[in-house]
Protein backbone atom coordinates (compact mmCIF):
# COMPACT_ATOMS: atom_id res chain seq x y z
CA UNK A 1 0.00 0.00 0.00
CA UNK A 2 1.71 3.22 -1.28
CA UNK A 3 1.41 6.80 0.59
CA UNK A 4 -1.74 7.98 -1.73
CA UNK A 5 -3.42 4.95 -0.96
CA UNK A 6 -3.16 5.83 3.06
CA UNK A 7 -3.85 9.24 2.44
CA UNK A 8 -7.37 8.27 0.91
CA UNK A 9 -8.06 5.68 3.38
CA UNK A 10 -7.73 8.35 6.15
CA UNK A 11 -9.68 10.66 4.28
CA UNK A 12 -12.19 7.74 4.30
CA UNK A 13 -12.51 6.90 8.10
CA UNK A 14 -12.74 10.67 8.68
CA UNK A 15 -15.91 11.07 6.68
CA UNK A 16 -17.19 8.00 7.48
CA UNK A 17 -16.37 9.05 11.27
CA UNK A 18 -15.21 5.53 12.52
CA UNK A 19 -13.00 5.60 16.16
CA UNK A 20 -11.44 2.49 15.05
CA UNK A 21 -10.09 0.86 12.08
CA UNK A 22 -7.80 -1.98 11.11
CA UNK A 23 -6.36 -3.46 7.84
CA UNK A 24 -4.11 -6.14 6.99
CA UNK A 25 -2.78 -6.94 3.88
CA UNK A 26 -0.28 -9.49 3.74
CA UNK A 27 2.67 -8.32 5.99
CA UNK A 28 1.21 -4.76 5.98
CA UNK A 29 -0.90 -4.16 8.75
CA UNK A 30 -2.62 -0.64 9.53
CA UNK A 31 -4.39 0.19 12.97
CA UNK A 32 -5.92 3.81 13.01
CA UNK A 33 -8.16 5.04 16.50
CA UNK A 34 -9.83 8.38 16.09
CA UNK A 35 -11.46 10.43 19.22
CA UNK A 36 -13.92 11.53 16.69
CA UNK A 37 -17.38 11.43 17.88
CA UNK A 38 -20.44 13.05 16.52
CA UNK A 39 -23.31 13.69 19.13
CA UNK A 40 -26.17 12.84 16.75
CA UNK A 41 -24.81 9.03 16.29
CA UNK A 42 -23.38 8.41 19.90
CA UNK A 43 -25.46 10.40 22.15
CA UNK A 44 -22.27 11.95 23.46
CA UNK A 45 -21.94 15.29 24.26
CA UNK A 46 -18.69 16.91 21.91
CA UNK A 47 -15.50 17.27 23.76
CA UNK A 48 -14.08 20.93 23.86
CA UNK A 49 -10.76 21.12 22.30
CA UNK A 50 -8.90 24.31 22.63
CA UNK A 51 -7.84 26.21 19.90
CA UNK A 52 -4.15 26.14 18.74
CA UNK A 53 -1.68 28.67 20.49
CA UNK A 54 -0.09 30.83 17.71
CA UNK A 55 3.30 31.84 17.44
CA UNK A 56 3.20 36.02 17.56
CA UNK A 57 5.20 37.34 14.57
CA UNK A 58 7.81 39.86 15.06
CA UNK A 59 6.75 43.26 14.51
CA UNK A 60 9.20 45.71 12.65
CA UNK A 61 10.27 48.70 14.06
CA UNK A 62 8.86 52.02 13.11
CA UNK A 63 9.94 53.19 9.51
CA UNK A 64 11.12 56.79 9.51
CA UNK A 65 9.03 57.34 6.02
CA UNK A 66 6.08 58.68 6.55
CA UNK A 67 2.84 56.23 5.78
CA UNK A 68 0.89 57.26 2.20
CA UNK A 69 -2.27 57.66 2.79
CA UNK A 70 -4.78 56.22 0.12
CA UNK A 71 -7.25 58.42 -1.62
CA UNK A 72 -10.82 58.86 -0.77
CA UNK A 73 -12.46 58.53 -3.73
CA UNK A 74 -10.86 54.38 -4.08
CA UNK A 75 -13.50 51.93 -3.54
CA UNK A 76 -12.85 48.26 -2.99
CA UNK A 77 -10.02 46.83 -4.76
CA UNK A 78 -12.06 44.89 -7.80
CA UNK A 79 -12.16 41.15 -6.85
CA UNK A 80 -9.54 38.97 -8.61
CA UNK A 81 -11.43 36.53 -11.34
CA UNK A 82 -11.75 32.74 -10.59
CA UNK A 83 -9.53 30.78 -11.65
CA UNK A 84 -10.07 28.45 -14.30
CA UNK A 85 -11.47 24.66 -13.37
CA UNK A 86 -8.57 22.19 -13.41
CA UNK A 87 -8.17 20.34 -16.07
CA UNK A 88 -10.43 17.14 -16.59
CA UNK A 89 -12.57 18.82 -13.73
CA UNK A 90 -16.40 18.45 -14.26
CA UNK A 91 -18.56 21.65 -15.37
CA UNK A 92 -21.02 23.16 -12.62
CA UNK A 93 -24.18 22.43 -13.36
CA UNK A 94 -25.77 25.35 -15.38
CA UNK A 95 -28.77 27.27 -14.78
CA UNK A 96 -30.53 25.19 -17.50
CA UNK A 97 -29.63 21.75 -15.89
CA UNK A 98 -30.70 22.57 -12.93
CA UNK A 99 -34.68 20.73 -13.89
CA UNK A 100 -32.36 17.24 -13.37
CA UNK A 101 -31.86 15.39 -10.88
CA UNK A 102 -28.20 14.47 -9.65
CA UNK A 103 -26.32 11.36 -9.04
CA UNK A 104 -23.52 11.77 -6.74
CA UNK A 105 -20.75 9.66 -5.65
CA UNK A 106 -21.42 8.28 -1.81
CA UNK A 107 -17.68 7.80 -1.54
CA UNK A 108 -13.79 8.92 -2.46
CA UNK A 109 -12.14 6.79 -5.11
CA UNK A 110 -12.24 6.33 -9.01
CA UNK A 111 -14.89 6.74 -11.48
CA UNK A 112 -15.66 3.43 -13.86
CA UNK A 113 -18.39 3.29 -16.85
CA UNK A 114 -18.35 -0.63 -17.11
CA UNK A 115 -17.73 -3.47 -15.00
CA UNK A 116 -14.46 -4.32 -17.01
CA UNK A 117 -12.38 -2.46 -19.80
CA UNK A 118 -14.26 -4.71 -22.59
CA UNK A 119 -17.91 -5.22 -21.48
CA UNK A 120 -20.36 -2.06 -22.14
CA UNK A 121 -20.99 0.77 -19.89
CA UNK A 122 -23.70 0.80 -17.23
CA UNK A 123 -25.77 3.48 -18.42
CA UNK A 124 -25.07 6.11 -21.24
CA UNK A 125 -27.13 9.33 -22.09
CA UNK A 126 -30.35 8.73 -23.50
CA UNK A 127 -30.56 5.57 -21.64
CA UNK A 128 -33.83 5.13 -19.15
CA UNK A 129 -33.03 4.22 -15.80
CA UNK A 130 -34.86 3.03 -13.03
CA UNK A 131 -34.49 3.71 -9.14
CA UNK A 132 -31.94 0.43 -7.68
CA UNK A 133 -30.28 0.50 -11.06
CA UNK A 134 -26.70 0.17 -11.23
CA UNK A 135 -24.97 2.92 -12.78
CA UNK A 136 -21.21 2.87 -12.86
CA UNK A 137 -18.29 1.70 -9.96
CA UNK A 138 -16.59 3.34 -8.30
CA UNK A 139 -13.07 1.72 -6.82
CA UNK A 140 -11.87 2.66 -3.22
CA UNK A 141 -8.71 0.96 -1.60
CA UNK A 142 -9.18 -2.29 -4.68
CA UNK A 143 -12.51 -2.84 -3.50
CA UNK A 144 -14.92 -2.03 -6.53
CA UNK A 145 -18.16 -0.68 -5.56
CA UNK A 146 -21.89 -0.56 -7.72
CA UNK A 147 -23.36 2.38 -7.53
CA UNK A 148 -26.91 2.09 -7.81
CA UNK A 149 -28.84 4.96 -8.43
CA UNK A 150 -32.07 6.25 -6.07
CA UNK A 151 -33.74 7.78 -8.96
CA UNK A 152 -35.70 6.93 -11.73
CA UNK A 153 -35.43 9.40 -15.08
CA UNK A 154 -33.23 9.45 -18.24
CA UNK A 155 -29.39 10.07 -18.39
CA UNK A 156 -29.26 13.44 -19.48
CA UNK A 157 -25.45 14.14 -19.52
CA UNK A 158 -22.14 12.08 -17.98
CA UNK A 159 -19.78 14.70 -15.90
CA UNK A 160 -16.99 12.66 -14.89
CA UNK A 161 -14.87 10.70 -17.45
CA UNK A 162 -14.15 6.81 -17.00
CA UNK A 163 -11.11 6.55 -14.71
CA UNK A 164 -10.87 9.47 -13.27
CA UNK A 165 -10.87 10.38 -9.47
CA UNK A 166 -13.97 11.62 -7.81
CA UNK A 167 -15.26 12.76 -4.42
CA UNK A 168 -17.23 12.36 -2.06
CA UNK A 169 -20.81 13.74 -2.90
CA UNK A 170 -19.52 15.22 -6.69
CA UNK A 171 -21.96 14.85 -8.92
CA UNK A 172 -21.46 11.59 -11.99
CA UNK A 173 -24.72 11.81 -13.38
CA UNK A 174 -27.86 14.09 -14.63
CA UNK A 175 -31.29 12.63 -14.54
CA UNK A 176 -34.39 13.84 -16.40
CA UNK A 177 -36.85 12.48 -13.74
CA UNK A 178 -39.93 12.82 -16.31
CA UNK A 179 -37.57 11.00 -19.47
Amino acid sequence: MDFKEIQELLRLISKLELTEFKLKEGEFELSVRTKHFSSSKQGVAPVPVPAPVLPVAAVPAPSLVPPVAAPADAGPAPAAPAPPAPKGAPESPASDDSQYLMIKSPIVGTFYRSPSPDKPAYVKVGDKIEAGAVVCIVEAMKLFNEIESDISGRIVKVLVDDAQPVEYDQVLFLVDPKG
